[in-house]
């Protein structure tokens, strides 16, 4: 009984350090973008950023994944126009319409969605009151980082609802990494899958956004290693960590950790960008840490009626 206690308590213990080494680098994704942003349109960073981290997969497990069925087939398939494709072009466009305050609000509720279809669509990942008290939380302090000191939040009703979709396609992710999880493919290869149908459902975007090969770009050094770390770390690494995560602890644990994303950003941007940090972003980086401090610990103050195994 103890052993399997400890296996358990070690097994959540990997998944939190994945988690929160995934969100620190996906959370100064927007220090390497903003860079490439110079010399390449968004949807060019996209696919040459996840073309590297397919290659990288390939190299480390060249191994061909047999799936089973069809029908598991059409996880990986989901799971790649969900998290590859659709998210990152939605926020991409969003941000054509919309601005990045209201894009990074929006995305941020992220989240949310995934314990909502979690709750619906998993065993054992259900709701609670704590949850709710804690995304509210953090949520605000969201809003705050988000808005920075301006306090006027503008709508532009495309861009908005845009932003709006994306961390609902994500949601849809998560949780079919979930299930994808629980069939014990291979982590890696399991990524590497999802990551090709990703590509191939991106190839139509190539056209429609006027993409352009020209590598003669890469040859400056801060657009390569800027990709490179787009490319191998948040894209071929991160997806992996993430994936793992997800299955050790499940769609909604995991997705609390994307609460830090705002507070690690604006700490990167601050540190590399020399952009300002203000009391505002303070206080909404204090809002957005307990918030996820409420969500994600163990306490039964808040649910001492839930006699439910599976719920918490």
């Amino acid at each position: 009984m103890t052993s399997h206690l400890d296996h358990q308590n070690t097994r959540a213990s990997t998944g939190h350090l994945l988690a929160l080494f995934t969100i620190l680098i996906w959370g100064t994704n927007f220090v390497s973008t903003k860079v490439l942003l110079i010399d390449f349109i968004p949807v060019e960073i996209l696919f040459f950023r996840f073309l590297i981290g397919y290659l990288v997969l390939l190299l480390i497990s060249p191994r061909s994944l047999r799936i089973a069925s069809f029908r598991e087939e059409w996880l990986f398939i989901g799971a790649g126009l969900c998290g590859v494709t659709l998210y990152f072009l939605i926020e991409n466009i969003a941000l054509v319409y919309t601005t990045a305050s209201n894009v990074g609000v929006i995305v941020s509720i992220a989240p949310f969605f995934t314990a909502v279809l979690a709750h619906f669509f998993l065993d054992g990942e259900k709701l609670t009151r704590r949850f709710i008290i804690g995304f509210g939380i953090a949520l605000s302090g969201i809003i705050l980082i988000a808005l920075n000191g301006s306090f006027i939040l503008q709508l532009n009703p495309i861009g908005d609802l845009l932003a709006f979709i994306a961390p609902a396609v994500w949601a849809i992710y998560s949780v079919l990494m979930r299930k994808i999880g629980q069939l014990r493919y291979h982590t890696i290869g399991a990524t590497r899958k999802v990551f090709f149908y990703g590509l191939i459902f991106m190839l139509p975007a190539l056209f429609l956004f006027e993409f352009h090969w020209e590598l003669g770009r890469f040859t400056n050094m801060t657009n390569l290693s800027n990709i490179l770390y787009l490319g191998l770390g948040a894209s071929a690494l991160c997806f992996v960590t993430w994936n793992r995560a997800v299955n050790l602890l499940g769609a909604i644990k995991t997705s609390v950790y994307i609460y830090l994303v705002p507070v690690i950003t604006v700490v990167s941007s601050a540190l590399i960008l020399q952009e300002q940090i203000t009391w505002v972003i303070v206080l909404g980086a204090f809002l957005t840490l307990f918030g996820s401090y409420i969500s994600e610990r163990k306490g039964h103050k808040l649910n001492n009626k839930n006699t439910n195994p599976h719920r918490g």
